[in-house]
């Protein structure tokens, strides 16, 4: 799962600011209405999926494992926009609930790509932060489901602001491990072709 991280650290940054744009115009919005709450998240939803499972299908080098839990987080994303966007008349509840099962999938999904990752990463926690925060906001929409829409709004855009700098800071830190691991295999060469 490194391997393919570190090379594909742009996908963490794209759904990271994607999470960003997401979260800023449900804060920005404050009259939001259900219904554009709705496809709102299910727009964000959908982008999200169909990049994971862009790369996941697209990656052929990557071992299969770590292709299909980023081929199986995108399909969760998919599911979600597509539930959220075909059917925009459903009530806030029944979004609340497609909206927590989604986080709650999401997180332990991150989750266990940390876990993977914790030997390769030295700060593997940013990823565990991904994961816990997408998790806890899951099981805070399954406990308290009736908080009123505009709650949910602020719920919902808090976590995916926080949520969208954290996987951008992640990407980042790819970035940087994925550069220095280069370089360090480009002097190994060098130095085995000198000898």
């Amino acid at each position: 799962m490194g391997d393919f991280l570190l090379r594909r650290w742009w996908l963490v940054v794209v759904r990271g600011v994607a999470a960003i744009l997401f979260g800023v115009v449900a804060l920005a919005w404050p009259g939001i209405t259900v219904l554009a709450l709705v496809t709102l998240f299910g727009v964000y939803a959908f982008v999200d999926g169909v990049v994971a499972v862009a790369v996941a299908l697209a990656d052929k080098v990557a071992p299969s494992a770590d292709r299909a839990m980023t081929g199986l987080l995108g399909v969760v994303s998919l599911v979600a926009g597509i539930v959220a966007v075909t059917l925009p008349e459903i009530t806030a509840l029944t979004l609340l609930y497609v909206i927590a099962a989604w986080s709650v999938l999401a997180g332990v999904l991150q989750i266990g790509v940390a876990w993977r990752l914790r030997k390769v990463l030295a700060r593997e926690w940013l990823l565990f932060v991904s994961g816990g925060l997408s998790l806890a906001l899951g099981l805070a929409l399954f406990i308290s489901p009736g908080e009123g829409a505009i709650a949910l709004v602020v719920t919902i855009a808090a976590f995916a602001l926080l949520w969208g700098i954290v996987l951008t800071l992640v990407g980042i830190r790819l970035r940087t491990i994925g550069k220095r691991l280069a370089a360090e295999a480009e002097l190994a060469e060098g130095t085995t072709a000198a000898l």
